[in-house]
């Protein structure tokens, strides 16, 4: 398989750079960032005792989403994801709809990672900060993949040691009570659902490696086998981490802990390590923010290059072979928001976008086959999508409808001009 080349459109192609491990640790770094440091406690008190519960549940469907992704992504190696998957298994509305709901949903998200980094890094200027680290990653991702990947690759080492000091410290101290890991529904089957959709954020990372196919060897295997193995090691990190601090402060205390993990290492009678945890949480959410920022702009690429956004947005650079002007315009937003706006609620936004996103995917994976036994995966996420997409808070739920709705608005009055055009 070539290196370079044309792309689609007829000018340059991105350039085929990632094997296995590094599309891996793109999905970790998407994946194992900022989510769970903070997407604990909003689902600990949503659910209650029925945390873990919310955790297993997001993790069925997202390995349905992962399954499914990995099968569209050996047949359509190209930049873009379920945008591309959905245009060519349902049509191209749905396959607009899906970009559209990845690239509004994300984009949101790049704004509450960067005001992440600059809430651990330095809160009184958290803004400031924040349009920094936008910049900065910008700058990175402009480079070149390859540059990329070596940062999102020691983002991940630095964020895994952290949690499995964290882990360690919990379970090894005199304050963890395997009483507090007993399962129940205190929270009702609701707040299970809630959770899992609140959860569903820091798994949602895998999608990373799908949009990213354009720029993987021999995509056909490395896709397929990279983001089971991904969403597997998410897993197990995301489960010690949860019984860990629950095991220390219970899901009560869980869920009103302004920040989970720093207040389970103090509970634990380790204060020493808490600014370790800060410093771990501000470098996976800089993880996040790099591997989000690259998944938007493929998005943004594969779109321009159909014409559902500016054409101007799909060239390719001669040299670095990235797509700089999607990378730029995607940078300038995220840089605006986070300079503007609380993002605090973002995370049940972008679920809800990320959710609709996976939904269809998993509409387009159903018709791969007729087969009931190769249904059963692509069935089982769709409908968990919708399920958790409708129990995430009614203000996300709202607000990520009519943006959906305009979107879809959009779609239509352009295809209305088009059809009057002589």
């Amino acid at each position: 398989m070539t290196q370079s080349g044309a792309g689609p459109s007829g000018g340059f192609g991105l350039r085929r750079t990632l094997g296995v491990g590094d599309a891996v640790v793109v999905g970790l770094g998407s994946m194992v960032g900022a989510g769970i440091f903070a997407a604990l406690g909003p689902a600990a008190r949503a659910a209650g005792s029925g945390l873990l519960l919310g955790l297993a549940v997001a993790a069925v469907v997202a390995y349905c989403n992962a399954m499914s992704s990995a099968r569209l992504a050996a047949l359509y190696p190209a930049s873009g994801g379920t945008y591309v998957y959905g245009r060519e298994r349902l049509g191209a509305f749905w396959g607009y709809l899906a970009g559209w709901a990845f690239i509004v949903g994300k984009t949101a998200s790049c704004a509450a990672m960067a005001l992440t980094v600059g809430a651990y890094v330095w809160p009184g200027q958290a803004h400031a900060v924040a349009v920094a680290a936008v910049v900065a990653l910008t700058a990175v991702n402009y480079g070149g993949m390859q540059k990329s990947a070596l940062l999102t690759r020691a983002i991940v080492a630095v964020v895994l040691a952290v949690l499995a000091s964290v882990v360690v410290v919990c379970l090894g101290s005199g304050a963890a009570d395997a009483g507090r890991l007993a399962v129940g529904l205190s929270g009702g089957a609701g707040g299970v659902l809630q959770a899992a959709g609140l959860l569903f954020f820091a798994f949602a990372g895998y999608a990373r490696i799908a949009t990213l196919g354009e720029e993987v060897r021999d995509p056909e295997r490395t896709i397929p086998r990279a983001i089971p193995l991904a969403l597997g090691i998410a897993l197990v990190v995301y489960a010690a981490v949860a019984v860990g601090v629950l095991s220390v402060l219970g899901a009560d205390a869980l869920g009103h802990a302004p920040a989970p993990l720093a207040d389970a290492v103090r509970a634990a009678g380790v204060p020493g390590l808490v600014p370790v945890v800060r410093v771990g949480a501000a470098v996976a959410a800089l993880g996040s923010l790099l591997a989000l920022i690259l998944g938007v702009s493929r998005t943004t690429l594969a779109m321009a290059r159909d014409r559902q956004l500016p054409g101007a947005l799909a060239a390719v650079h001669p040299r670095f072979q990235v797509p700089h002007r999607a990378e730029l315009a995607v940078g300038a937003v995220v840089a605006a928001l986070a300079a503007t706006v609380d993002v605090r609620g973002a995370i049940g936004f972008s679920s809800f976008g990320v959710l609709a996103y996976y939904a269809v995917a998993n509409a387009s994976a159903w018709t791969l086959s007729s087969a009931p036994a190769s249904r059963a995966v692509p069935a089982v996420g769709l409908l968990g999508c919708v399920t958790l997409a409708f129990a995430l808070p009614a203000v996300s739920v709202g607000v990520g409808a009519a943006v959906l709705g305009l979107g879809a608005a959009a779609y239509g009055m352009r295809r209305w001009g088009a059809s009057r055009r002589p």
